[in-house]
């Protein structure tokens, strides 16, 4: 019985980054019909920071998950203030899985990320507050315990603050301690909060 030869994926995705690869035309190429092509835009508007916007965008209603990975993947090493501030906005998603895709982006962007992390811990939506505090689970960046502390200092919402204090029991030192006992003081009605914290604080490590 002869054998059939089947074609090969390669020469197809190589067709589809035929078009035109100046910024406008890969932009373009963002909506195409052809997954494949989206994909190759994707990734070569990595040398176009002028396409931040048009990535986020596209991200918000891109349904293909390669397609999605290699948007994040570009915005992430853009990194520049559009590219952080159209993540925050899929923060507010009622996408679950797009929240959690720029969470995972955001904490590969200390640099970046830093200078709003008290705006976003600020919130006045409490869900968002929480999911800033999800950021800075592997956010490598030593100001992490100090927003930290302040968290569970003056955030009036039990699952923030409780979010805090788990999270604490993991990263937190000796300069958490009076905070700890502070919130456990405050939420003394909550046992979670007062389980958390008794962890947390078993946990602390010195400086």
């Amino acid at each position: 019985m002869a054998l059939i030869k089947t074609q090969s994926v390669e020469p197809v995705a190589e067709e589809s980054r035929q078009a035109p690869r100046d910024c406008a035309s890969l932009i373009a190429s963002l909506t195409a019909t052809d997954p494949i092509a989206r994909r190759w835009a994707a990734r070569d508007l990595v040398d176009c920071p002028e396409a931040a916007a048009a990535l986020v965008e596209r991200l918000k209603q891109e349904s293909e998950v390669s397609v999605r990975e290699v948007i994040l993947t570009t915005l992430t090493n853009l990194g520049d203030p559009v590219a952080v501030a159209g993540l925050v906005d899929c923060l507010r998603s009622e996408d679950a899985a797009l929240r959690n895709e720029a969470i995972e982006a955001m904490q590969k962007l200390p640099d970046a990320v830093a200078p709003m992390m008290r705006e976003l811990l600020a919130d006045p939506d409490s869900d968002l507050r929480i999911f800033a505090v999800n950021i800075l689970e592997s956010l490598c960046h030593p100001e992490v315990e100090t927003w930290l502390i302040e968290v569970i200092d003056r955030d009036p919402h039990v699952n923030v603050c409780g979010a805090a204090v788990d999270l604490l029991g993991e990263v937190g030192t000796l300069n958490a301690r009076e905070s700890l006992l502070r919130v456990k003081a405050r939420f003394a009605n909550e046992p979670y909060i007062r389980f958390a914290a008794d962890l947390a604080l078993g946990r602390l490590r010195e400086t």
